[in-house]
């Protein structure tokens, strides 16, 4: 099928075969919808066609510009500090038989995984606990940490676990092992990349926001982490006391609010493994625990919010 030479700098559109869109997001529409539309309503209908394709893409797929977040110069920032702790029994930690390809993946001999849903420090300072402002509309650029976007695959574990990508930009997937992976991501992204040699890379832009789950679908089951699409600069994860921090923050009040994923393991699925085309089965987990608080942020000063997360923490709707 030839394409005519109409493009439009939008981004991916959901128009299946009516349309295509390259890796420079540009519209391509085909040659033979063109003629169609010609041969049936002449020339005034054609060009009625294509406004209406890109309309359709102008509703269904808006730009970052229109998010709802502007850029601004922060003169007079604060910043919010604070911590989230562990309270309460520590529950047992989700492992998960190493059977497969030992060899690259249990290079220790450790028979078992820990599948870091949950990683308390003896402090009880909680790690990979996402904070972010949920209301804020205007404010510094966009910034968030270059080594959050990378995600590398190595002796069948992600690195790092939780991912922060901001909404449009790439997200860069990395193998270092020399066997197959495939990296399936569902939730506000869909791919499903497979990776065959070992350093290879791909790129792919992140398009939607929200939270999206990553898994391994060529037999390594407990292979796991989450990534956040974020339309604003201000997230944080937090390390392994931990602790975060969001800076240059506009004076105002603010929900700041803290997400966590799921670390018990609830049930199993089953699903092919795409290299043997046996059935495995993959750990199913909870749902995250989301929870906020009321924050005010003085100019030039700082404020401090601390969380507390165990297993019985009041938790919000996850559309929130």
């Amino acid at each position: 099928m030839s394409f005519a030479a109409v493009t439009y700098p939008q981004y991916r559109s959901t128009l299946g075969s009516l349309v295509r869109v390259d890796r420079d997001r540009h519209l391509w529409i085909p040659s033979s919808s063109l003629r169609s539309a010609t041969r049936f309503w002449g020339e005034f209908m054609r060009r009625a066609f294509i406004f209406a394709l890109l309309t359709m893409i102008f509703a269904v797929e808006p730009c970052l510009a229109q998010s709802g977040y502007q850029v601004i110069s922060v003169q007079d920032g604060g910043t919010i500090k604070g911590t989230v702790k562990w309270q309460g029994t520590m529950p047992r930690v989700s492992m998960w038989e190493i059977n497969k390809d030992p060899q690259v993946c249990d290079p220790l001999g450790q028979k078992h995984r820990d599948m870091e849903r949950l990683l308390v420090s003896p402090g009880g300072g909680v790690a990979n606990t996402v904070v972010f402002l949920r209301n804020i509309t205007a404010g510094k650029a966009m910034e968030l940490p270059v080594e959050r976007r990378f995600l590398n695959q190595k002796t069948c574990r992600y690195e790092p676990h939780i991912l922060i990508v901001p909404l449009q930009a790439n997200l860069t997937v990395k193998s270092s092992d020399p066997i197959l992976h495939t990296v399936h991501m569902s939730g506000s992204a869909d791919y499903n990349l497979p990776f065959v040699t070992e350093g290879q890379e791909i790129a792919r832009p992140m398009t939607r926001e929200g939270v999206v789950d990553l898994r391994c679908n060529a037999g390594h089951v407990w292979m796991n982490g989450e990534m956040v699409v974020a339309k604003h600069p201000y997230y944080a994860v937090t390390d392994k006391d931990g602790n975060f921090e969001l800076t240059d923050v506009p004076p105002g009040q603010y929900d700041i609010v803290a997400w966590h994923e799921g670390w018990r393991v609830v049930g199993e699925s089953p699903l092919y493994d795409v290299m043997t085309q046996m059935r495995v089965k993959r750990p199913v987990f909870s749902d995250p625990t989301i929870w906020s608080k009321s924050v005010t942020v003085p100019p030039h000063g700082t404020a401090e919010v601390h969380f507390t997360l165990g297993e019985h923490t009041p938790q919000m709707a996850e559309g929130h």
